[in-house]
């Protein structure tokens, strides 16, 4: 990509995006111009099934119009491309359901599979006698392709489609330069690897989905073409190992997933790697219907990094397709800024380099590192906490990521010449920093619904075998995990196959021994064997009580679960009534009795005065106690409009077309005013608006800018991308550039 890439870059799952921090006060701005109706744009319509062939006659209508992909399995609509104007017209048709722009996506054992029972299941047996391994369980793989002449994974392999070039041959990406890809092989191998490596189920056939090609890049709409074909082939579980950073529940790619578990299909997928914070959750984890999973680490030994007067411990992630953090010796670090060609030397050889993330790839980092004889690297944050990052192409150099607060730390001290020394200690079930936390935009649900091993997993890949992480890795336990319990339970629609991996989930603590929040954790970690012996379903495993307004009154909401006995012996049901709260009274019932193979409707119900609770999200477990253990069911609820961001997602890069540049920015609420103001990168003074919106809608917005039409001259500018709701303004804040 080299140095004139530009800030930021599209999101991906195991690759997270370029700085955005949140913005300061700046000069006031003019009021904003109006909106330009010729300017191109791509959207996704869903319609009305009774008005799909009209509608697409309506299309046919518009010249300017492309039909880009048409579906009608996990729901009747279009992909299109045209002016605003045009579009404006087509999403206001009486037959239009949904509309929204279209996003790009991209890719985001032997250890992680036997900790949660995935060996241990295998003494178990189905109706008919067989181990339980996924036979003849079809898993669906949307990804980058697979590798399927992998000898772990070609007895597996039952075909699929390449939605990139139209054909039969869903094949890896090969290539060099950041072209090939690695993703769906390695996805694939944890669900199903049957050779040297055994996967979660080693039986189950995979049906792979070319929808991100090279680079691992794709768009939603190319990502919904596969799971249309998917439903098309009956499959019985979809995996989706990829998202973007879109916290909204009603984003096409989420409610693809929804569809797709209506009609029967368990619907598997990440929840995103833009952890710890909460609201970091993104689609399609943020789909109501489908099992979105974080990442936990199975028994791995973890480096963590002992730096001369700092008192804590720095924990440190490898980088995707770098060596091995393993130095056990006393070393000396040397800051060597953004990592660029101009400011590393060869002052920094047999040292660990610190380097900044931004504004040039990882690999390129890297390289000038290594080129001038740097031990290892260490890359710290641009934004809070940590992240999971990877490399563009393998490199021989140990590299590791650490967060924004302790690479500052770091930074602060090297005047005092600190060294820095390596410890590694066994941990298991610590939830990732970089797993994303919830809950939703809107809607305010529970995510993930629950955590698998997502740290250091080994998979295959092309031409062998590598250990990587990010909850793109934690999704295929929980899809080979579904496998197995289909196949026990051939009978249980995916509702069911949630409930039990939710009740049945191991519960993570922090190391005061506090459990942790329903938001970061779901209902807990994966236990297969569990989920495959309950004999009780409750669902659905969370409860989302909604939004408390304090200017109204007491309010009282009541939710709906169902107690569901497979068992062949009467059930007796107990719940705990939770500790008495200022303004917050429970009606639970206190015994429920659930005769063999009966489904029990209970009512949960909350009294709440909005005006006696603190503002903001709250939530806990309910204790349901079923005679021979206790299920925990998280549950959640908000009052007044939470702290979410305002404005997300931001990215900005070259447009096909020659001096013109494309923009996304997501607004969960909407906004009365939103843009991307540009102020001199040195004075801070206003020059002028890169865009602007009025009125605009809750969703994805995304636009294009042309250089001679915005008369701003070209050079570097400090960005300030802002959105207004209801006199309350959020911001974010970037470097944009101009030219070449």
């Amino acid at each position: 990509m080299g140095t004139k890439r530009l800030v930021c870059i599209l999101l991906f799952i195991n690759f997270l995006f370029c700085p955005i921090v949140q913005g300061v006060i700046y000069p006031n701005r003019p009021p904003l111009p109006e909106k330009n109706v010729n300017e191109m744009q791509k959207i996704m319509l869903i319609v009305k099934e009774e008005e799909y062939e009209k509608m697409k006659e309506k299309l046919f209508a518009f010249p300017n119009v492309k039909i880009h992909q048409t579906y009608q399995h996990v729901f009747y609509g279009f992909s299109i491309e045209g002016s605003a104007k045009d579009l404006d017209k087509l999403k206001g048709d009486q037959a239009v359901i949904h509309s929204s722009p279209i996003v790009s996506y991209a890719s985001q054992i032997n250890e992680s599979v036997p900790f949660i029972g995935g060996e241990e299941v295998r003494g178990l047996f189905d109706a008919g006698d067989h181990r339980l391994t996924g036979e003849g369980i079809k898993v669906a793989v949307i990804d980058t392709g697979i590798d399927y002449e992998h000898p772990d994974l070609r007895r597996n392999y039952f075909g699929g489609y390449d939605v990139i070039d139209g054909d039969d041959d869903p094949m890896e990406t090969s290539g060099k330069g950041g072209e090939g890809t690695i993703h769906g092989t390695h996805v694939a191998g944890i669900i199903a690897a049957n050779g040297k490596l055994r996967g979660m189920a080693p039986e189950a056939d995979i049906i792979a989905y070319r929808a991100l090609g090279p680079g691992g890049m794709g768009t939603s709409d190319q990502v919904i073409a596969a799971i249309d074909r998917a439903i098309k082939d009956k499959v019985d579980i979809i995996n989706l190992s990829l998202g973007n950073n879109v916290n909204g529940p009603d984003w096409p790619t989420s409610l693809a997933l929804d569809r797709a578990v209506e009609l029967g299909i368990v619907a598997v997928t990440s929840s995103g790697n833009s952890g710890p914070n909460l609201w970091s959750v993104g689609s399609p984890g943020t789909s109501s219907e489908a099992i979105s999973v974080g990442a936990s680490s199975p028994p791995i030994h973890m480096p963590y990094l002992h730096i001369a007067g700092i008192k804590k411990e720095i924990p440190i992630h490898t980088l995707q397709g770098a060596k091995a953090w393993e130095t056990r010796s006393l070393d000396e670090i040397q800051y060597v800024g953004l990592g660029q060609k101009e400011e590393v030397t060869e002052s920094v050889k047999g040292k660990i380099a610190l380097i900044e993330r931004g504004k040039i790839p990882f690999t390129e980092k890297v390289l000038n590192s290594k080129k001038h004889g740097a031990k290892a690297v260490i890359i710290y944050n641009n934004v809070k906490g940590n992240f999971a990052g990877s490399l563009e192409i393998p490199l021989d150099i140990a590299v590791a990521s650490i967060s924004r607060e302790d690479g500052l730390s770091i930074k602060k001290l090297l005047k005092q010449n600190p060294t820095v020394r390596t410890e590694y200690r066994i941990e298991e079930d610590e939830l990732a920093d970089f797993s994303s936390r919830g809950p939703v935009t809107n809607t305010w649900a529970i995510k993930p619904d629950i955590v698998a091993p997502g740290v250091g997993i080994d998979s295959t890949v092309p031409d062998g075998y590598l250990s990587l992480h990010g909850t793109s890795m934690a999704a295929p336990h929980v899809a080979g995990a579904c496998a197995l319990i289909k196949q026990a339970h051939p009978s249980w629609t995916p509702e069911q196959i949630k409930a039990s991996l939710m009740n049945t989930a191991t519960k993570l603590v922090d190391h005061q021994n506090n459990k942790l929040t329903p938001n970061e954790q779901g209902a807990g970690r994966l236990d297969v064997i569990k989920a495959i012996e309950t004999e009780v379903l409750i669902y659905p495993g969370s409860i989302t009580f909604g939004q408390f307004d304090t200017n109204k009154p007491r309010t009282k909401k009541t939710k709906t679960i169902i107690i569901d006995n497979q068992s062949d012996v009467e059930k007796t049901i107990s719940f705990h009534i939770p500790k008495n709260k200022t303004g917050i009274s429970w009606e639970l019932p206190k015994k429920v009795v659930v005769n063999p193979g009966e489904k029990r409707q209970v009512d949960i119900g909350v009294d709440i005065t909005p005006k006696s609770i603190k503002r903001g999200i709250h939530q806990g477990w309910l204790s349901i106690d079923q005679g021979e253990n206790i299920i925990e069911v998280p549950y959640v609820y908000v009052v007044d409009e939470p702290n979410y961001p305002r404005i997300m997602g931001f990215e900005f890069t070259y447009s096909d077309e020659p001096g013109a540049y494309k923009y996304q920015m997501y607004l969960p609420g909407g906004a009365d005013e939103a843009g991307i103001a540009l102020y001199d990168a040195d004075t801070l003074a206003f020059v002028g608006f890169l865009d602007w919106l009025h009125d605009a809608p809750r969703g994805l917005i995304e636009g294009e800018v042309k250089l001679d039409e915005i008369k701003i001259p070209l050079g570097n500018y400090k960005a300030i991308i802002f959105a207004n709701k209801s006199g309350q303004e959020d911001q974010l804040e970037t470097d944009i550039l101009l030219g070449e």
